[in-house]
């Protein structure tokens, strides 16, 4: 079941004691992800931006994309006013998993959630590189989200895309079950802009990654 607190979060050993117990879960929700769709009552949606621009051809070496793909691998493009990732960085990115503290009106949840999928691509047209994290039992909502960036050869534009497909999971009580149904698109909607703005400081070298 998903903790929650109010005004405060959680010390350094309670989130290292919380995370080593994400080991035994599994997702809450059934199915391969293809079958994830409007039809079945899943909700979608989707938020993409040009984050950055580097010189035509694959990226640069230190350049923008490199800046923005390790602010993505560490999750450092999600506002932690709203959301806030706790991982071990020394386990590799396909195999992690992940506390998500969210945040709202003074309250704040704690939800796992694991890396399902990876994705290092690279063509004469394009570089992408990203992740999909999926959500595990206990989690107030129930689904996946990918967070791809992308860098186009020809022009330069460096692109990033979260791509979420959720709906109602568990909820520690039923207020917090009412209060989401009031509040969850406004707060997904403010999360989705601020990590393509936040992405963008960090592929520029304003923000650390």
């Amino acid at each position: 079941m998903t903790e929650w607190r109010f005004l405060r979060g959680w010390s350094e050993t309670e989130l290292q004691e919380r995370l080593a117990a994400l080991e035994g879960l599994g997702r809450n929700f059934p199915g391969p992800v293809e079958e994830l769709t409007p039809a079945r009552g899943w909700r979608r949606r989707e938020m993409q931006a040009i984050v950055a621009r580097e010189a035509p051809g694959p990226p640069e070496v230190g350049g923008a994309f490199e800046r923005a793909r390790e602010g993505v691998e560490n999750f450092r493009f999600s506002d932690p006013r709203i959301v806030v990732g706790y991982f071990d960085p020394a386990v590799p990115l396909a195999r992690r998993r992940m506390l998500l503290e969210l945040k709202a009106v003074g309250l704040r949840y704690l939800c796992g959630a694991a890396v399902g999928a990876v994705r290092v691509e690279q063509t004469d047209e394009r570089t992408i590189f990203g992740f999909r994290y999926e959500t595990l039992e206990g989690h107030i909502e129930r689904g996946v989200e990918w967070f791809l960036l992308t860098k186009d050869h020809e022009s330069g534009t460096i692109g990033f895309r979260i791509s979420a497909v959720w709906r109602p999971g568990d909820f520690p009580n039923w207020w917090s079950r009412v209060g989401f149904a009031f509040l969850a698109r406004h707060y997904q909607t403010e999360w989705f802009r601020r990590a393509l703005d936040r992405l963008a400081l960090i592929a520029t070298g304003a923000c650390e990654p």
